[in-house]
């Protein structure tokens, strides 16, 4: 299995930034595509970013362009969100994702799987 763990939320005040963390550890064969997911209080989970092995091209939502950054360090099997610029209406709980597999026979099959973090709070308030 792949266990994520976020760190890096808290409480910051509106136009602050805030550096997210999330390391992957366990019986990690192989991991693809890495990203971010956000869920305010009464909504749906949805996205923030995503980024490839590869670190070419990565997804953002529309929300958090140019105002949020997702890189990673595939040696470390880490993925990071910078975020510039907060809103009140980024408040959530943030979780990393990831799509690993767990041996060379579901990387060669193609069968990985989605991993999720538990999660880290953000607050954006004066």
């Amino acid at each position: 299995q792949v266990q994520l763990v976020e760190s890096g939320g808290g409480l910051v005040q509106p136009g602050g930034s805030l550096r997210l963390s999330c390391t992957a550890s366990g019986s990690i064969f192989a991991i693809n595509r890495m990203g971010w997911y956000r869920q305010a209080p009464g909504k749906q989970r949805e996205l923030v970013a995503t980024i490839p092995t590869t670190r070419s091209n990565p997804n953002y939502a529309d929300s958090v362009k140019g105002r949020f950054t997702i890189s990673r360090d595939n040696a470390k099997n880490m993925v990071y969100l910078q975020m510039t610029a907060l809103k009140p209406e980024d408040t959530a709980v943030y979780y990393c994702n990831a799509f690993g597999y767990v041996t060379f026979n579901e990387y060669a099959n193609g069968r990985g799987m989605d991993y999720w973090g538990k999660g880290t709070l953000v607050t954006v308030s004066s």
